[in-house]
């Protein structure tokens, strides 16, 4: 009922957590048995110790909340003896390991992808929202010859599957959407966070140490929704639905919208045992619909037709089988 496919990536439900939010997951341990959810998404990890940007980097805003980390990490070196494997011990024999991968340059794209398909991870996550600095700090995220350049080196070096996260700070994310799946991409990861500003007016100042940040939470989950519907129907590639999801009735609606998976992000930061409690909610609501997640996916298409209660969604099912 709730198993789900992403290409060749087989999860035994749909419930991952998203990059950035959960760490490498092991913090995550105290709080539930993580070995139940589909599997974890490691924050982003570069090849070179990052440290960030300058505090303050959090902000809570209404619905959500601005970050602005600037992707500080420790770098692979340390990652994959160190993280890597605790990462593997939470998700035990069914769940996945998929590692976030971000470079500044095509180069790094490719050592990051080499080192970690050597290390045996499950898949990987490519960051396209990092700037190239060869190109002049241009975001591979927003241009569609980048983006493909940047998944086919990603490719062409690894034989695990390999999903392109999307920003919505572009003016058609279909056509980025269309560029990773040209490069080769086996699935995408719909949304990145909205850039986003707060100001302090009594200083009138900005309130991130950056200035801008990116915003999550619930605030983004209807733009979401938007762009994976609008991805799925364009793109014959499995997408991975992010942004805002809170209970199980938000990842239904990412089913419907055509995602095959979701990522649970912004909202473990308040509650850290949230993706285990969606994979019994969404077990529960599955059950009374009469439905398995791979029947709902792209059921919201209008090329699906009416749904029956009790009965499959015929789009929804053959969007699953093409995958």
């Amino acid at each position: 009922m709730l198993a789900t496919r992403l290409g060749t990536l087989q999860l035994t439900n749909p419930v991952l957590s998203a990059s950035g939010t959960f760490g490498s997951g092991w913090e995550g341990r105290e709080f539930s048995d993580l070995s139940r959810v589909g599997g974890l998404v490691s924050k982003t990890v570069t090849v070179k110790p990052r440290p960030g940007n300058p505090p303050p980097r959090i902000l809570e805003t209404p619905a959500g909340m601005l970050n602005s980390i600037g992707l500080e990490n420790k770098g692979a070196d340390y990652f994959i003896p160190e993280s890597l494997p605790k990462m593997k011990q939470l998700v035990g024999e069914h769940g996945r390991v998929i590692v976030n991968i971000g470079g500044e340059s095509i180069d790094e794209f490719v050592e990051l992808a080499e080192r970690f398909t050597a290390a045996g991870v499950d898949a990987l996550e490519v960051n396209l929202s990092c700037p190239n600095v060869q190109e002049g700090r241009l975001l591979f995220s927003t241009s569609p010859q980048m983006c493909e350049r940047a998944v086919a080196a990603v490719k062409a070096v690894t034989d695990v599957p390999v999903f392109a996260k999307l920003s919505p700070n572009v003016t058609d994310v279909v056509e980025i959407a269309r560029a990773a799946a040209a490069g080769g991409a086996d699935g995408l990861t719909a949304i990145n966070t909205l850039i986003g500003m707060a100001i302090d007016w009594r200083r009138q100042r900005p309130v991130l140490g950056r200035g801008i940040g990116g915003l999550s939470g619930p605030a983004i989950r209807p733009v979401a929704v938007r762009m994976v519907y609008e991805i799925t129907r364009a793109v014959d590639v499995p997408v991975i639905g992010v942004g805002g999801i809170q209970s199980a009735s938000d990842v239904l609606e990412f089913l419907c919208a055509g995602a095959a998976a979701v990522q649970v992000g912004t909202a473990q930061f308040a509650d850290p045992a949230l993706m285990v409690r969606l994979v019994e909610d969404l077990e529960r609501e599955l059950a009374g619909l009469g439905r398995s997640v791979g029947e709902l996916i792209g059921s919201a298409h209008p090329e699906a037709g009416p749904a029956t209660p009790g009965q499959p969604a015929a789009a929804g099912a053959s969007a699953q089988e093409r995958r």
